[in-house]
């Protein structure tokens, strides 16, 4: 799990030092998304986590939002490198 979020960060990374810009947020919360996902196919009566899950989809739903209206550019390498369809 360590390793693949630092693949994230220095894959979505603007600048050598960067760890809280909006693409890395975005790439960190697609990961989280996606291993709660994998979660919910074994524990399918998992209620509590379900909340979790909405959150971060909320979450990343704001912050791609926000990246589109700030910068297109970025907004656009961002959803093609995490393979998110917009």
């Amino acid at each position: 799990m360590i390793k693949k979020k630092k693949d994230t960060i220095k894959s979505l990374a603007i600048h050598e030092n960067d760890v809280g810009s909006t693409e890395i947020q975005i790439g960190l919360l697609t990961d989280k998304i996606i291993k709660l996902s994998e979660h919910f196919k074994k524990f399918k009566k998992d209620k509590h986590s379900t909340l979790g899950l909405a959150k971060s989809v909320n979450k990343r739903k704001k912050l791609l939002t926000y990246l589109k209206k700030k910068n297109v550019d970025s907004y656009q390498k961002v959803i093609k490198q995490l393979n998110l369809r917009k």
